[in-house]
């Protein structure tokens, strides 16, 4: 019964959270208010004893915002936070097509005949009866031995390339200051 209301909390939060990405005016809310979407399909999918797919999807998603919002700040000529600016294009073609797609969807949902479980699930590796050993071996099929490397390699990718966007920059966002960094002119005003 709980699980049932986390999930459906999760879904709401998930489903506000995604419209809004297109209600808002500008990018760099848009990012969060998507990061805010995935993370909470990640929390419904680790509500779902499902632990494994649900980090992945939050971990791979912030990771995402996360490096959408840093070159958002880096390499737009404004603030993205700031500037308004529309999210959706083509909008009768867009609501018609989610349109379609929902409606497509959720009959699909509706009608297919779900097959049923017939037997109970095996134990996972560390006695879990709970799915685990169906976690444990998605998680061995996608990642296998290179998980610990998948882990460390995403940072350091992203430190990489803030590096390279820093170093490739012939000056910084205060050299147009010189060593004065408050502003002020040689009478002590801006």
């Amino acid at each position: 019964m709980l699980r049932g209301v986390a999930v459906t909390a999760l879904g709401v939060v998930a489903v506000v959270t995604g419209a809004l990405v297109f209600k808002v005016d500008s990018m760099a809310r848009a990012t969060y208010l998507l990061a805010a979407s995935f993370v909470a399909v990640g929390a419904a999918v680790v509500a779902l004893h499902l632990d494994y797919v649900g980090v992945v999807v939050v971990l791979m998603m912030l990771m995402e915002m996360a490096v959408m919002g840093v070159f958002m700040v880096m390499l737009m000529g404004m603030n993205p936070a700031l500037m308004p600016m529309s999210m959706v294009h083509s909008k009768r073609r867009a609501l018609v097509a989610a349109g379609a797609s929902f409606v497509v969807l959720a009959v699909g949902i509706l009608l297919v005949d779900w097959p049923q479980r017939s037997s109970v699930p095996p134990e996972g590796p560390a006695g879990s009866t709970e799915g685990g050993a169906t976690t444990y071996s998605l998680g061995d099929a996608l990642m296998g031995d290179h998980m610990l490397v998948m882990m460390v390699v995403s940072p350091v990718m992203l430190a990489t390339i803030v590096a390279g966007v820093v170093l490739a920059q012939a000056q910084g966002r205060y050299a147009r200051l010189g060593d004065d960094l408050r502003g002020t002119t040689q009478g002590g005003r801006r």
